[in-house]
């Protein structure tokens, strides 16, 4: 079931970043990559029917992330939330950290450390720090970069398939 999503989705992988009015812009693609992201995660059962994705920081997001409240992921349901508080993270699922507080990693990563919460960012470095997934931008396409052992200390795992479309993967 999940193979029809990854070649629905897959055009935003390889798709330019453009400033036309007809082009999809950054963060309309970040947020198709986040709702990938949450495809190709698995949690543990005891989660519950809701994932909340919480952007932490200042939302670049726009209207965009509000497009992805109510779809599906296999049995749950996304509701998007915004977060200015560490102690808002531990009801997260999915939690982006915005640039704006990206000086502030360790503290984040340490309020989130053992809860099943996948940690996005689109920083600098932020694998090599701890965030689960990056997003990049190279040669003017948004790509990601994965660490395996982020996630799987959170106690999810990434997909194969989300890991082969990876610039990097850290282990």
């Amino acid at each position: 079931m999940l193979v029809p999503f990854l070649f629905l989705y897959i055009p935003f992988v390889f798709t330019p970043i453009q400033s036309s009015a007809g082009s999809p812009s950054e963060y309309q693609l970040k947020a198709a990559f986040l709702y990938n992201f949450a495809l190709f995660t698995e949690w543990p059962e005891y989660v519950g029917d809701t994932l909340n994705l919480c952007v932490h920081g200042r939302d670049p997001f726009d209207e965009y992330l509000a497009k992805l409240d109510r779809r599906r992921v296999g049995a749950r349901r996304i509701v998007t939330h915004r977060t200015s508080t560490l102690a808002e993270l531990p009801n997260c699922q999915v939690v982006f950290i915005s640039r704006a507080v990206i000086g502030q990693l360790p503290r984040i990563l340490d309020s989130v450390q053992g809860s099943p919460i996948l940690t996005v960012a689109d920083s600098p470095g932020a694998v090599q720090q701890g965030v689960a997934l990056n997003m990049v931008t190279q040669h003017n396409r948004i790509a990601f970069e994965a660490n395996l052992t982020a996630a799987r200390s959170q106690g999810l795992n990434l997909s194969s398939r989300l890991l082969r479309l990876a610039t990097v993967v850290e282990q």
